[in-house]
This record gives C-alpha cells, sequence and structure tokens, in this order.
C-alpha cells in the first residue's frame, strides 16, 4: 500500500459527525503504510480531583475506537519546578513512537465525557508547537457519547500494536513566552511606546481578582500586570462542555476589549487551560495566528518567581 494522503480533515475544530464520518472512510489496515486518523485521549484530572479520577482510568472505562493516550503528566520537563512545562523534543518523539503514532497521522485529540473541553486544547497546542502537521481538536467527547457514537474499553497497554518511528522535531519557539520575556511585558504594561501585548487569563476571576485563594498551598492570587480576564468556563457551553460557537466567542473577547491587531499571550494556572483560550482565539477568527502564543508556565511560575511587592502581582481593589 502507498503512502497516499487521501485524508480530507480540513478545520482544526471537528464536531463528533465530521470525526466519525472521516473515520468510516479511513479504516486502517495492519498492512497499509498510508496516513491514518487517530484519536487521542488527552484525559487529566487535578491531583486533588475529589472522586480520585486520572486520566488513564478513564481512558480504560471509555474511550473513542482506536483512540491512543496521551498522559500530560508523564509528557513533560520532569526536570522544571513547574507542572507542566513542555516536555524536550527527544521526550516528546518517544512519546508519540510509545503511542505508536507517526509523523503523517492525522491526530484528532479528545477531552474527557466528565469534563468537556479542558486539557485537549493543551496536548493539541503540544502537538502544533513540536510541528506536528495534522492537529485537530473534537467538540467534545461528551457530546460523542450522548449522540450514540461508539466507544471501547480496555487496558492502555492492548491499544498500540507495536511502537512507531517519530523523529525528533524541533520546537516552535516563536509560539511559547518564556518568564523572561513574560516580565518585560508586564513591566513594560502602560509604557508608552511599548508593543502592546494582551494577556489573557483562563483562571477564574476571583483568582485573577485575589479574592479567591489558588488551589496550590502557599501560592497568591492575583494577576500579571494588564491582563485581562477570560475565565475559560465563560468559552464553554455550560450544559456540553463544549466551545462556544465561533461568533459567540467573537462577541465575548470584543466585550472584554481583546484588540484583535495586537499581540495575544494566554495563561492560566499551570499553561494547560491557557491553551483552551488560544483554541477559543482560532475558533473566533480573532487575532493573527502568528500574533497568539502561550506562556508556558503560567501562573504557577509567575507567582513564584514575582511578588506583590516589586508591582508584578495586582490584585483588584
Amino acid at each position: 500500500m502507498g503512502g497516499t494522503r487521501q485524508l480530507n480533515l480540513q478545520s482544526f475544530i471537528l464536531t463528533p459527525n465530521e470525526l466519525s464520518t472521516a473515520l468510516a472512510k479511513n479504516v486502517p489496515t495492519k498492512i497499509s503504510t498510508a496516513p491514518r486518523i487517530i484519536p487521542l485521549c488527552a484525559a487529566w484530572f487535578l491531583p486533588n480531583d475529589p472522586q480520585g479520577r486520572t486520566g488513564q482510568r478513564v481512558f480504560e472505562e471509555k474511550r473513542i475506537p482506536t483512540a491512543r493516550f496521551f498522559d500530560l503528566d508523564a509528557v513533560k520537563d520532569h526536570a522544571s519546578p513547574y507542572p507542566h512545562m513542555l516536555p524536550s523534543a527527544e521526550t516528546f518523539a518517544k512519546a508519540m513512537q510509545d503511542i505508536g503514532i507517526r509523523k503523517d497521522d492525522e491526530v484528532v485529540v479528545y477531552d474527557t465525557q466528565e469534563l468537556g473541553i479542558f486539557s485537549a486544547p493543551r496536548v493539541a497546542w503540544t502537538l502544533q508547537v513540536f510541528g506536528h502537521p495534522g492537529v485537530h481538536l473534537l467538540n467534545n467527547f461528551r457530546l460523542w457519547v450522548e449522540q450514540g457514537y461508539p466507544t471501547e474499553s480496555g487496558k492502555f497497554e492492548a491499544v498500540v500494536e507495536e511502537p512507531s518511528h517519530y523523529p525528533t522535531p524541533t520546537l516552535d519557539a516563536a509560539r511559547v513566552v518564556a518568564f523572561s520575556e513574560m516580565k518585560e511585558i508586564a513591566s513594560d504594561h502602560g509604557k508608552e511606546g511599548s508593543e502592546g501585548v494582551q494577556v489573557l487569563d483562563a483562571r477564574s476571576k476571583g483568582r485573577w481578582a485575589g479574592t479567591d485563594p489558588e488551589p496550590r498551598p502557599g501560592l497568591p492570587s492575583g494577576h500579571i500586570p494588564g491582563s485581562i480576564s477570560v475565565p475559560v468556563s465563560e468559552l464553554l457551553d455550560p450544559h456540553t462542555g463544549a466551545l462556544l460557537p465561533g461568533e459567540e466567542l467573537r462577541r465575548l473577547f470584543e466585550s472584554k476589549g481583546v484588540d484583535p491587531e495586537r499581540p495575544i499571550v494566554s495563561s492560566c494556572g499551570t499553561g494547560v487551560t491557557a491553551a483552551v483560550v488560544d483554541a477559543a482565539l482560532g475558533e473566533a477568527g480573532f487575532g493573527q495566528p502568528e500574533a497568539r502564543r502561550l506562556y508556558d508556565g503560567s501562573w504557577t511560575e509567575w507567582a513564584q518567581r514575582v511578588s506583590e511587592a516589586d508591582g508584578l502581582i495586582r490584585k483588584k481593589v
């Protein structure tokens, strides 16, 4: 069999019907080397989840047939003191090899039925910054289940028949904001002649304002100077947990005073739900893709490396 690409997934955001139709038209065989459509489960729960749920457990209980599992807690920079910093290119490539994904596969990342859109955008963004060419986001697995599309269960180890050969990629550093640049952006906020970078914060309004505590002990709440509160809950349908339609998202960003002509950096607690904001900006057609970036360390790094005393942690009075 040849490696001719016959797939037809045009948009980044896919509905359950679009994914189901594509999977039905592209059934892989063991002898084929043609590009495949691979559902990729990005299930992740907070460490203090009250029900003790884990991503791997819910993946094994219910998943899209042929799906693989991407473990956010495993595929990261383990040398960093911050929870979800991007892994090295070698670590990323090894993870893709271990779950049997090839470079020419079209990957459709999805979340849990329980939480709706949450961690899948972070995994999709990770694949994109490491240059994977075919990346999509399912909107969403809860709707997939509710609309009666098939699911399967079984152990994680049974999914991957054999490792893939995935070449070591190059990180697209232009899409990632490091602490030093973030500090410069915050310090320049409001100064005449500054670039006017907008920082969108996905945490809850209370955490952004400094009136609610952070979930991590000892970490102060508040916000980066000049940042705009865009709680991730406002980007999602309250019943389905799916991203709102593009036009609704556009109106929401406009109502918060976000300027599509200026650069945008998304941030959150640990860099996970910042990617939901980034995905929402893309779905809304808001801002140029090359002018949208993500602050990898987000609030967990920021609040440990700056202080209120130096004016870099603000609270809403």
